[in-house]
């Protein structure tokens, strides 16, 4: 397995969870940031998109992203679609295609990248599950439209995100969790500090896939606050604020015959 790219064994398509490794921008975005959000200069930003793109074997303007906001909105990306420049999407948190020359992704710094294909690999996936979106249903809304463009046997990786022993949270956001099911109490344990919870988000998002009908998931289990190679939100927090950059998690359809 590279140190720049990590992927998941039961995918079908060319994918990547990428690392911060293998880019072009300086510090503190060093270096393979891929938001377009942050105070990263836009021409380091392109070029490292640009860099995934080929890396999953497409045009660099042919890989696309969205405004991500934590909701349950999914983009479905077919041969009509109109293509988008890069920071100009809708406002969402998951896009599925089938087009074999489309590439999607999703940006994170702690929250889970989900990416996900069909048995044959035709129709893929990619989301962004924070806890938040996680809860309010992303998931089973990547999974819903990806079997309405045809998918079977759907399998789905959960990539690098913050690890149970790192993530630290108080009551209101496990109150929150548990407002959407009470069955999301086993992802919680006490933390050390009274009164916290430490949370389970790589299983609680495998849970919630299994839920959705995907029979075939795996979780990485790379903790991204211990992990240099990536970035964190919650290690910038710890560290006393700072600029952050985002890492991108990208997959592309195999371009297979039907019939």
């Amino acid at each position: 397995m590279s140190e720049a790219v990590l992927t998941g064994s039961v995918l079908r398509g060319p994918h990547g969870f990428f690392t911060r490794l293998g880019g072009v921008s300086p510090a503190p975005y060093d270096s393979l940031n891929c938001s377009l959000s942050s105070q990263d200069d836009p021409v380091n930003v392109t070029e490292n998109r640009a860099r995934v793109a080929r890396a999953i074997e497409v045009e660099p303007d042919h890989l696309l992203g969205l405004k991500q906001t934590h909701s349950d909105i999914t983009v479905s990306v077919t041969a009509e679609t109109p293509l988008w420049v890069a920071g100009s999407g809708q406002v969402g948190d998951a896009l599925v295609t089938d087009c074999p020359e489309i590439g999607v992704g999703v940006i994170t710094a702690d929250c889970g990248p989900v990416l996900l294909s069909s048995e044959d690999g035709r129709i893929v996936g990619a989301a962004h599950a924070g806890w938040r979106g996680a809860a309010g249903g992303i998931l089973e809304s990547v999974v819903a439209q990806m079997v309405a463009l045809g998918a079977v046997g759907i399998r789905a990786v959960v990539g690098p995100c913050i690890a149970p022993v790192s993530y630290e949270v108080g009551p209101d956001m496990r109150d929150a969790v548990l407002a959407y099911g009470s069955v999301g109490e086993i992802f919680f344990r006490s933390a050390p500090r009274a009164g916290h919870f430490l949370f389970d988000l790589p299983g609680y998002c495998g849970f919630r896939l299994e839920q959705a009908g995907v029979q075939n998931v795996q979780i990485l289990g790379v903790d991204t606050l211990t992990d240099p190679r990536f970035f964190s939100h919650r290690r910038r927090t710890l560290a006393g604020g700072g600029h952050i950059g985002h890492q991108i998690s990208a997959i592309r359809p195999l371009d297979v015959p039907l019939g």
